[in-house]
C-alpha cells in the first residue's frame, strides 16, 4: 500500500481518487494550475502543489513538473486520472525511470493496446472477436479495394491512432474510398501525429456496449460487467445504462469474459474499458481499448 500519492489531474476524477485514498488511509498530493487555484478538490487533498499557469501545456501536460511535485512531495506514485498525461506511455516510462509507480498499466500495455492495429491482432489472438478488414495499415489501395470487395460494403477506413471520430470515413461503393483513405490520413497525422489507417467493415445499427476490466500484475484480470453506451452525439456519449439491457445473459457473458481474456492476454494491469460493437442478431465485435480508467466508471 502507497504511503502518498499524486494526482496529476484536475475537478471531478481528483475528487474521486481523494475519496478512495481516504478509504485507503493514503495521503494525497493535488497538482494545480493558477486558474484552477480555487478548486474545491484541493482542499480536501493533504497538500498542493502549483505547477504552472491556465493552459494545460504549461501545466498538467508538463511531465517535469508533475515528477517534480512527487519527488519534493515524497510522493510514490502518481494517478494520472483521465485526459491529459493518463495515456501517455513516454510519461509512464519517465515515472517508471523515476522509480515513481504510474497508478496504470505498463508503457507496453499501454502500447499494445493504444493502437488500433496491434489491439485487433492481439484480440485475434485472444480469441476476441473483431470485425473482418485488413490486418494492418493500409498501404496499397488496390489492396484495399479487393478486401472492401470481399467483406462487402460499407466499409469503414479508421486511425490507428484514432479516438473521438477523428481520422473515421464510412464508405459505401469503391468510387469512394481513394478519397476517404486520404482525407482519413490526413486527419489523422493534424489530430494524432500518426497517418495509419486500416479498413474493416461497417456495422450499421449496432449497439455500443463496453465492459469494464481491471488487471494486476499478476496475469490476472476480471470484469465488472458492461454498459450499454449507444446514444451518442458526434462519437461522444449521451446516455448510459448498466448493465446493458437487452443482452442475453450467454452473450453477456461471452462478452464479458472475451474483454477480460484480452485484458490477461496483453499483461494489462490497472483498470481499462474494452468497447464492442453489437447487431441485432446479438454477433459482437471488439471495436477498442481505452487503457485508462474513464469518467463513465461509476456507471
Amino acid at each position: 500500500m502507497f504511503g502518498r500519492i499524486l494526482i496529476a489531474n484536475r475537478g471531478e476524477i481528483a475528487l474521486r481518487i481523494i475519496r478512495a485514498a481516504r478509504e485507503l488511509g493514503v495521503q494525497t498530493v493535488c497538482v494545480y494550475s493558477e486558474a484552477d487555484a480555487d478548486g474545491p478538490w484541493l482542499e480536501l487533498a493533504d497538500e498542493t502543489v502549483c505547477i504552472g499557469k491556465g493552459p494545460s501545456a504549461d501545466s498538467y501536460l508538463r511531465i517535469d513538473r508533475i515528477i517534480s511535485a512527487a519527488e519534493m512531495t515524497d510522493s510514490e506514485a502518481i494517478h494520472p486520472g483521465y485526459g491529459f498525461l493518463s495515456e501517455n506511455a513516454h510519461f509512464a516510462e519517465v515515472c517508471r525511470d523515476c522509480e515513481i509507480e504510474f497508478i496504470g498499466p505498463t508503457p507496453e500495455a499501454m502500447g499494445r493496446l493504444g493502437d488500433k492495429i496491434s489491439c485487433k491482432r492481439l484480440a485475434k489472438e485472444a480469441g476476441t472477436p473483431v470485425f473482418p478488414g485488413t490486418d494492418g495499415e493500409i498501404e496499397e489501395l488496390d489492396e484495399a479495394i479487393e478486401i472492401a470487395n470481399q467483406i462487402g460494403f460499407p466499409v469503414i477506413v479508421k486511425a490507428s491512432a484514432g479516438g473521438g471520430g477523428r481520422g473515421m470515413r464510412v464508405v459505401h461503393d469503391v468510387a469512394e474510398l481513394k478519397a476517404a483513405v486520404t482525407s482519413a490520413q490526413q486527419e489523422a497525422i493534424a489530430s494524432f501525429g500518426n497517418g495509419a489507417v486500416y479498413l474493416e467493415k461497417f456495422l450499421d445499427k449496432a449497439r455500443h456496449i463496453e465492459v469494464q476490466v481491471l488487471g494486476d500484475k499478476h496475469g490476472n484480470a476480471v470484469h465488472l460487467y458492461n454498459r450499454d453506451c449507444t446514444s451518442q452525439r458526434r462519437h461522444q456519449k449521451l446516455i448510459e445504462e448498466g448493465p446493458a439491457p437487452n443482452v442475453d445473459d450467454a452473450i453477456r457473458d461471452k462478452v464479458c469474459e472475451s474483454a477480460a481474456e484480452l485484458i490477461r492476454k496483453a499483461k494489462y494491469s490497472g483498470a481499462a474499458t474494452v468497447e464492442f460493437l453489437m447487431n441485432q442478431e446479438q454477433e459482437f465485435f471488439m471495436l477498442e481499448v481505452n487503457t485508462r480508467v474513464q469518467v463513465e466508471h461509476p456507471v
